[in-house]
């Protein structure tokens, strides 16, 4: 191989589900680099990622992680992404920062399908990405299984670069294709060069050949070759790699164990070859270079917001060009510091150059997304930036002090920054604050930050259902309000027509008072009393589709008043509606679940059991394989709806959903939550 002229410093994000191995192998690297003794384990809880108490408990990755090294005299700094599909924002946003992403995967086909979210995103974005296939020393699957498992939810192929030796039934080492020698594993160290064993040529033969002709369908001038049986060089196998990776062509496969340090200097050194420069990766994001006008300047886009206790904001940037000093203006803010992070640790640094990812100290306005340059910020920074993930959990959330409820809406909405795909919701119906997410372990988490960032412990209970009342039939009711206490008393008499309206058709209020019987002045306190009693019926919730008509009525000149007239249209209500037939509608909501195709059977199953209605299905729009269901399920039904949809779909599948209509709740179900809401009036 050529020698390789020095490159500035890159970024290389780590992604994968939950339980493939990314901390380790982000330890592995560094370990590897020289840039940590002693490799720290999760179990431990002393990994360089992984440093906040909320990880370490879970012994789970729950927010981005950050690392700094150098690797042969080159820069680098690795992202270490949360596995669990409930944080995945932090992930993509992550990406869009990094120069390639390394997917670690499990050696198991079972699990390919957990990655397919993963794939499509790094497609979408055109992300050059490669992929480590991790814990081979526990591999029960055959590689040539696993990987036509990965292929079905990559669009692009996937390009074995390792075949393992085997030593009965452990893996000993690999042969390098484009090399075509062969290496044995030693703990935490350089694989040894060995003598390719017997038992693995003929399946090394066959693998660079399938590697070959992979490559070839990217060159005109290796598929000539090999159509006349010529031998292309190893370095121009590897210079087509290169191109292809960086070009997003191809996914190069590795094969490796981070816990006993197996494969890491291979994946080092396709790293450090093959990853493209940080002005490659600007351009492919469509970020402006040069600075304001093509002159002197920096150009660096906001990848992740960081709240910490002691020290405020920190905002993670990428520079894509130029050179950002401590103390540079940017937008009229000056960051109080320019920090390198090195898991929970951060270092002062005098200036950051093109392709370095640093911290910047409290600068308030900035977002994740925003292009910052000398001349300030731009929210619109030309790169398609990841929207937020549509929520699909909620868990009421409420301050165990209620004197931080101030602090707990300050709290959530720094999370929020953190976090976009946190939102909060105050339901004007049910009187809660809502806060939504991916998941419980994601709102879990967010609670265990707000206590520990913020200092206001929470309760989180699970949401109300907005149900409403209505009536079935028409009466007229005639109520009077009269109080005589000594000086002017209180009289006011009503005649009200209560109607039921057509489902939708909200409340009317009209009057066809004849001869002043009730004077117009007061007329708007009756619609005013009315409209008080409508917040809870006679089954204790918000009433709709009602019509009130007042058509009759006495006052007397000096003991009638707005209040009492007020109270008169309460009253009627309140004697008359419990003879209208009340009956309790449900909110329904149109739902769509997203699913691989073979899940879709399932899928049904789950929403009949749901008292859902499906409505039909068909192909998802860009994803091979995949169905929408749309299904009417009520509200009640889907609080947890994700929960039990993942486990169906090996994590994967998803919904959206929206409020469609309301409709009449009957029987034995409708006791219950009626009688639930009388227990809770009495409780109170």
């Amino acid at each position: 191989m050529t020698t390789k002229p020095v490159s500035g410093p890159r970024c290389a994000a780590l992604v994968g589900t939950y339980t493939s191995g990314k901390t380790t192998l982000m330890e592995a690297l560094l370990h590897h680099a020289g840039a940590i003794g002693r490799k720290g384990t999760v179990r431990e809880g002393n990994t360089v990622g992984d440093s906040s108490l909320e990880a370490r408990e879970r012994q789970m990755s729950v927010e981005l992680n950050v690392a700094h090294c150098d690797y042969l005299g080159e820069a680098w700094t690795l992202l270490d992404c949360p596995g669990s599909i409930e944080l995945a924002q932090d992930s993509y946003n992550a990406l869009m920062g990094a120069d390639v992403a390394v997917v670690v995967a499990d050696p198991e086909e079972s699990r390919a399908l957990t990655l397919a979210p993963l794939f499509k995103f790094l497609d979408d974005h055109d992300i050059p990405h490669m992929l480590f296939i991790n814990k081979m020393d526990k591999a029960t699957s055959r590689i040539r299984d696993v990987l036509s498992a990965l292929q079905s939810v990559s669009s692009k192929p996937l390009v074995l670069r390792q075949v393992p030796i085997r030593d009965g039934e452990t893996i000993s080492g690999f042969v390098d294709l484009a090399s075509e020698r062969a290496y044995k594993y030693k703990e935490n160290s350089t694989s040894d060069l060995v003598q390719m064993p017997d038992t693995v040529k003929d399946r090394e033969t066959e693998a660079r050949q399938e590697m070959l002709e992979s490559l070839a369908d990217f060159d005109d001038t290796l598929l000539e070759q090999l159509l006349e049986d010529v031998v292309p060089p190893s370095d121009e196998i590897y210079g087509q790699l290169t191109k292809d990776l960086q070009d997003d062509l191809i996914v190069p496969v590795l094969l490796g164990a981070a816990e006993p340090g197996n494969g890491i200097t291979r994946l080092w050194k396709a790293l450090r070859h093959e990853t493209p420069e940080a002005s490659k990766t600007a351009e492919r994001l469509n970020i402006p270079l040069g600075g304001p006008g093509g002159g002197e300047g920096f150009t660096a886009t906001v990848i992740k917001t960081f709240y910490q206790a002691h020290t405020g904001k920190l905002s993670l940037a990428r520079v894509w060009d130029g050179t950002l000093a401590e103390g540079t203006a940017i937008a009229g803010e000056r960051p109080s510091g320019l920090f390198r992070l090195m898991g929970g640790h951060s270092e002062k640094l005098n200036q950051a150059v093109a392709g370095d990812v640093v911290g910047l100290g409290r600068m308030e306005e900035v977002q994740a997304g925003d292009l910052l340059t000398a001349k300030g910020r731009d929210p619109e920074s030309g790169m398609a930036w990841p929207a937020p993930q549509t929520p699909v959990f909620a868990l009421a959330v409420a301050p165990v002090n209620r004197q931080d409820d101030v602090k707990l809406t300050s709290g959530i909405g720094r999370l929020i920054e953190e976090d976009p795909s946190l939102a909060l919701e105050h339901n004007p119906d049910t009187h809660q604050m809502l806060l939504w997410g991916q998941g419980e372990i994601h709102l879990r988490v967010a609670a265990e930050r707000l206590k520990s960032k913020s200092h206001v412990e929470v309760t989180l209970s699970p949401p109300q259902t907005a149900y409403k009342e209505t009536i079935r039939r028409g009466i007229k009711q005639h109520s009077r309000f009269k109080r005589q206490s000594g000086g002017h008393g209180q009289f006011g008499d009503v005649h009200v027509e209560i109607k039921p309206l057509p489902r939708g058709g909200g409340f009317e209020f009209s009057d066809s008072v004849v001869g002043g019987s009730v004077p117009k002045q007061y007329i708007p306190s009756v619609e005013t009393g009315v409209k008080e009693y409508l917040h809870s019926g006679p089954l204790g919730f918000p009433v709709v589709d009602v019509a009130v008509n007042l058509y009759d009525g006495q006052y007397h000149s000096v003991d009638s008043s707005d209040q009492a007239f007020k109270t008169a249209g309460r009253l009627a209500m309140s004697e008359g509606m419990p003879q209208c037939d009340p009956v309790l509608l449900e909110p329904i909501f149109l739902v769509k679940i997203s699913v691989p195709t073979d899940f879709t059977s399932r899928v049904h199953g789950l929403i009949s059991g749901r008292r859902g209605q499906i409505l039909g299905f068909d192909g998802k729009q860009g994803w091979q394989g995949w169905d929408v269901v749309q299904a009417h399920m009520p509200q009640s039904e889907i609080h947890d709806l994700i929960v039990e949809l993942r486990s169906l779909t090996l994590g994967v599948g998803t919904y959206e959903f929206a409020f469609d209509h309301l409709q009449e709740l009957i029987g034995k179900l409708a006791d219950k939550v009626i009688s639930a809401r009388q227990g809770d009036e009495a409780a109170h």
